[in-house]
């Protein structure tokens, strides 16, 4: 049964009013301004720490042994969960998010690190697929658990739920992760000496270049007008620290955080390309879909996280089936291409969605779209790792998923201003007697309460409208995806696991050329 809730019980959140709402000690806006929940500071915050982090990460692991890193990534993510959960202000729920954020940064990039040094080459991309797959279910899961929690119990729960988890996979990975052969780039003897090895200067202007970048937006159009001098200043700020972090990577070569070489080689600047897209593209789609079951299809939230399943599914048996696929014949390009056809033919379908739109159409639109992502998202990874020497293996992964977060993090705040403008438009030219900010501050399911039986059928086609469009915009992302498939070279991962077996078989001297050697004055 569900449990009533007190105030201090009531989720922290933001607004998408332009005026905020101040949040102090036990005060939480009200659930009628959550229209957009991971466009609030709380998301902003935990993108922050992940995508800035993320790059030093793959640094560090480049030097230091990997299974102490990760589980300093685990336990950090789990007291950022603790703090979250057990937050009694906003100030601390901040800082929960952001040690969270840092301690899924860490484990991110081990993952990656641990595949290369544990699995051989020619059947790494059946575990990457794998892991595409588990992180397509948990993307459906965990918002359906985190609904129920918040109904049902209280919100604290989407969060002391990790928990367990954490745990579970601390011991896991402390009794059954041993790397005791992987091979480490030499560090520096002096304490001084290790800290220039990560590039200090470097990162110091990279973080406060994604902070600003993704604080612009998450901020821009929701809690200030994009020409807000606030937003301004930080987009400037974002280009002044982004290019003196590009000039210190080109000045620091080799010693860079991600040496210039790397991101030059033209297959891993197409698998970036295509990451960025990609990502950004699974996002929208993965956060918009719920809203239009829920807004127009009338569903609640546990419901539409159900109805998301054709996506989801598609995504697990594409990336799995790639995956097998890959380590069969050796080649990852021809899913690249298939993957960058299937998405924006996907992503146009569901653009025309309707209110009256049957079952048969919107699980078809996302079995295309999903088998699309799947095909498509692990495939950047299969490049670090057939493209790269063993040293830039965790900077080059660490680059890639720093790449596909940061499409995500650009592109739903952007999907999320789109959705905005165009459903505040919709109404106040079709529904003159209701303020368009009120429905814009309903929840999805809350639309039937706002507007009288007469003009109903108006809002739900207004909002479904404004949610088309975003697809639109899910589209052109998909689409843009082709430049990064048309590039990358077409490379056999067969060929390289072979050359790598052969580099590391050891050299048998031929005994007649020894005593010939010997013979020879």
């Amino acid at each position: 049964m569900s449990q009533p809730t007190s105030e201090d019980e009531k989720p922290p959140t933001a607004t998408t009013e332009s005026s905020v709402v101040k949040m102090e000690t036990h005060e939480y806006p009200s659930n009628q301004m959550r229209i957009v929940i991971m466009g609030s500071l709380y998301l902003a915050i935990f993108l922050v720490t992940l995508c800035s982090f993320q790059l030093l990460m793959g640094k560090v692991y480049k030097y230091y042994p990997t299974k102490p890193l990760l589980l300093g990534g685990i336990v950090l993510f789990e007291v950022g969960s603790a703090v979250c959960g057990a937050a009694p202000s906003s100030k601390a729920f901040i800082v929960g998010r952001a040690v969270a954020g840092l301690g899924a940064s860490g484990m991110f990039s081990g993952i990656m690190v641990v595949l290369f040094h544990t699995i051989p080459l020619q059947q790494r991309p059946i575990y990457q697929g794998l892991f595409g797959a588990v992180f397509a279910i948990a993307s459906v899961v965990g918002p359906v658990v985190g609904g129920t929690f918040t109904d049902k119990v209280t919100w604290r729960w989407c969060f002391y739920i990790n928990l367990p988890i954490g745990a579970v996979s601390l011991i896991v990975t402390t009794l059954i992760l041993h790397m005791p052969n992987q091979k480490l780039e030499p560090r520096a003897t002096t304490f001084l000496g290790k800290v220039q090895q990560l590039d200090p200067i470097g990162n110091l202007a990279f973080f406060p270049g994604i902070i600003c970048l993704i604080l612009a937006l998450q901020w821009g159009g929701t809690k200030y007008a994009w020409d807000n001098g606030r937003i301004i200043a930080l987009f400037i700020i974002c280009g002044v620290f982004v290019s003196i972090f590009i000039g210190i990577q080109i000045w620091k070569g080799e010693a860079a955080t991600v040496p210039p070489r790397i991101v030059k080689q033209r297959s891993i600047a197409a698998s970036l390309w295509f990451g960025f897209w990609n990502g950004a593209s699974m996002m929208v789609v993965t956060y918009y879909l719920p809203i239009w079951f829920q807004a127009i299809k009338g569903v609640d939230a546990i419901n539409s996280g159900l109805m998301l399943l054709p996506t989801i599914l598609s995504v697990v048996v594409s990336s799995m089936s790639s995956g097998f696929a890959i380590s069969k014949i050796g080649y990852y390009t021809p899913f690249f291409i298939i993957s960058s056809v299937m998405m924006p033919i996907g992503g146009g379908l569901l653009s025309t969605l309707t209110p009256e739109t049957g079952h048969s159409k919107w699980i078809g639109y996302q079995i295309i779209f999903g088998l699309g992502l799947g095909f498509g998202s692990q495939q950047p990874l299969n490049v670090i790792q057939t493209v790269l020497d063993r040293p830039d293996i965790a900077v080059g992964s660490a680059l890639v998923m720093f790449i596909r977060f940061l499409g995500s993090s650009i592109f739903l705040p952007v999907a999320q201003n789109i959705f905005l403008s165009h459903l505040v438009s919709k109404v106040a030219s079709n529904i003159p007697d209701i303020d368009p900010s009120e429905v814009a501050n309903a929840g999805a399911t809350d639309l039937k309460t706002l507007v009288s039986a007469g003009d109903l059928k108006t809002l739900l086609s207004d909002y479904n409208d404004a949610i088309m469009v975003v697809f639109y915009l899910v589209a052109g992302t998909s689409a843009a995806t082709v430049f990064g498939s048309a590039l990358v070279e077409w490379r056999s991962l067969k060929a390289r696991a072979k050359s790598d077996q052969a580099a590391a078989r050891p050299v048998q001297a031929d005994p007649d050329a020894k005593q010939e050697a010997v013979a020879e004055p």
